[in-house]
């Protein structure tokens, strides 16, 4: 079988790495496309996936996004039409030249792509969508219309997505897409010598805003109280601060900020996670990333929370930060990493192939 799978932003290669490994290991042929956006690109080569880089962010806006989804959906089909050529990769490609121009796809797998949803419906491939906050109005409203299977979890009610056309294809999954990705995960304290960090100070991640979204806005007053939060603790009480920006713009606006780390590439983010003492961040597959691996995380989204974080939330496991004067900025014991929840992949798998079965 081949298989044909669309990743647009940076956490899509964390989700999808397991199910190319698994796919693999059943002996089907995955192709991987990939937009240059955020820190996309940089992951498939540190994960050592080969891909083919096709098309960019066009921006932020409504028109920007509509001529964006046009133009690459339109760049996918001729790639898909012409079979696979050019896929960038770390090292040779091991496999017979021969192999690598087949066939069409048997089906097209996306994390929220509606790129690759418009481009297999025009192909006539099947297509399975995933994505785990339910908000995301105008994307939904193309992805979840044009696939057969849309993959989610077990939080949220599956009559919020009928709106978009999902009625009918709604597959769940238990628990939360970071323990299937991170299930064969341990940390690696290398990354800390790499970003130059005194293992015995305290460690707060931050991760900015994803101002590119129509669902979220960089101006965030109470973002910006939490950086000069840490700027003020990292001056008078030792407290290292890693910020892990979106965008090359981001990059360039925090770089230069006194106390702060703001690594040049894609890093070992989890390994980070899995060490800090604090997470705060205001997307969502970083916080939960964090209570996923036990870290202690508060999330500064003021868009409308979606069913995950509104368990997570409930839970505890997940905090809504209402000012820094919630913060606690001191050491902590790391949590036992035997005690994580561990998910099989091969979950997500069966659920996002399930249009193919009789």
């Amino acid at each position: 079988m081949r298989v044909w799978i669309d990743l647009t932003n940076s956490p899509h290669v964390l989700v999808m790495r397991p199910v190319i490994d698994v796919l693999r290991a059943d002996g089907h042929e995955v192709e991987v496309t990939a937009r240059d956006f955020a820190q996309t690109l940089q992951l498939l080569d540190r994960f050592e996936i080969p891909h083919t880089a096709i098309g960019r962010h066009r921006g932020e806006r409504l028109a920007d996004k509509a001529l964006g989804l046009a133009s690459r959906s339109a760049a996918l089909v001729r790639w898909a039409r012409r079979g696979r050529a050019g896929a960038r990769a770390p090292g040779p490609d091991p496999r017979p030249a021969r192999s690598r121009r087949l066939g069409p796809f048997d089906i097209a797998l996306g994390h929220g792509s509606n790129d690759v949803s418009v481009a297999a419906r025009l192909l006539r491939i099947p297509c399975s969508t995933t994505f785990d906050y339910e908000w995301a109005a105008v994307q939904h409203h193309v992805n979840c219309r044009l696939a057969r299977a849309v993959v989610v979890p077990d939080a949220i009610p599956p009559e919020r997505l009928y709106r978009y056309g999902a009625e009918g294809k709604v597959r769940a999954y238990e628990g939360l897409k970071e323990e299937y990705y991170l299930a064969d995960f341990e940390p690696d304290p290398a990354v800390l010598g790499d970003l130059g960090l005194d293992a015995g100070r305290p460690l707060v991640v931050v991760r900015t805003p994803p101002e590119v979204s129509l669902y979220h806005r960089f101006e965030n007053d109470l973002f910006a109280a939490v950086l000069a939060r840490l700027r003020e603790a990292g001056a008078e009480e030792g407290v290292q601060s890693v910020v892990l920006p979106r965008t090359e713009a981001q990059r360039v606006q925090l770089r230069d900020v006194p106390g702060f780390t703001v690594p040049e590439r894609a890093i070992d983010a989890q390994s980070l996670i899995a060490y800090a003492d604090l997470v705060v961040s205001a997307g969502g597959t970083m916080n939960r990333e964090a209570v996923a691996l036990g870290t202690p995380v508060y999330t500064t989204f003021e868009g409308r929370l979606g069913a995950v974080d509104e368990r997570l939330i409930a839970e505890g496991r997940l905090r809504k930060l209402a000012g820094v004067d919630q913060l606690e900025l001191v050491k902590r014991a790391p949590p036992a990493q035997s005690s994580r929840a561990r998910r099989d992949p091969r979950g997500l798998v069966e659920l996002l192939l399930s249009p193919l079965s009789p």
